[in-house]
């Protein structure tokens, strides 16, 4: 009787000093890079890297200027998402996120930003990504495309919206699988410079 006593004591100390449920700490967000599936085309295995303000995929050596913690040159890309909004994996105070454009001007464009203390209006959004049961990115149920870029050889991305966004020839749709990264490296991706 004794040993049964002391054995419920030993579980009632125990189950006392677990936490609560709501005071679980938070699962750590996701980070991850994103891999172009699209068979046999150039782009099939691709990763998403970022520079100038977009994101493409096969950068050129040129455009390999993010400054990282590790100091290496990086040909792929670190993101998250948090409340439906795609996050560029930063450093610092500089919080780098994406927004698009699905309007007819825009025609899909997705661009990254320093974000300010005023989200961007009018037709610009930030909030629709997800990743679905398979891994794959999408805005709002749109998937992605790349276009050549016939200055550098790389594939620049937009949402697949239009076939020829800003009448750029030989986009091709393509599965951005994301892949999450297991030693996910800070960086602070380059703004758009005029040549």
């Amino acid at each position: 009787m004794q040993l049964t006593t002391a054995i419920l004591s030993l579980f009632a100390a125990a189950a006392s000093a677990a936490p609560a449920s709501g005071s679980a700490c938070p699962a750590p967000t996701r980070k991850f890079g994103i891999m172009a599936l699209r068979s046999a085309s150039p782009i099939h295995f691709a990763s998403v890297g970022a520079s100038q303000n977009g994101i493409a995929l096969n950068l050129p050596d040129n455009k390999l200027d993010a400054k990282c913690t590790d100091g290496k040159a990086r040909k792929d890309a670190t993101f998250y998402i948090k409340d439906e909004e795609l996050y560029l994996y930063g450093k610092g105070d500089v919080v780098q996120q994406f927004l698009v454009d699905r309007s007819g001007m825009g025609q899909g464009v997705v661009r990254y930003f320093t974000k300010g203390p005023t989200p961007p209006g009018g037709r610009l959004e930030v909030k629709g990504w997800a990743i679905d049961k398979n891994d794959n990115l999408a805005f709002n149920g749109t998937g992605l495309q790349a276009c050549p870029n016939t200055v550098d050889g790389s594939w620049n991305i937009w949402l697949k919206v239009v076939d020829k966004p800003a009448q750029q020839e030989g986009c091709l749709p393509f599965t951005g699988r994301t892949i999450t990264a297991k030693k996910p490296v800070q960086c602070t991706y380059s703004d758009y410079v005029p040549a």
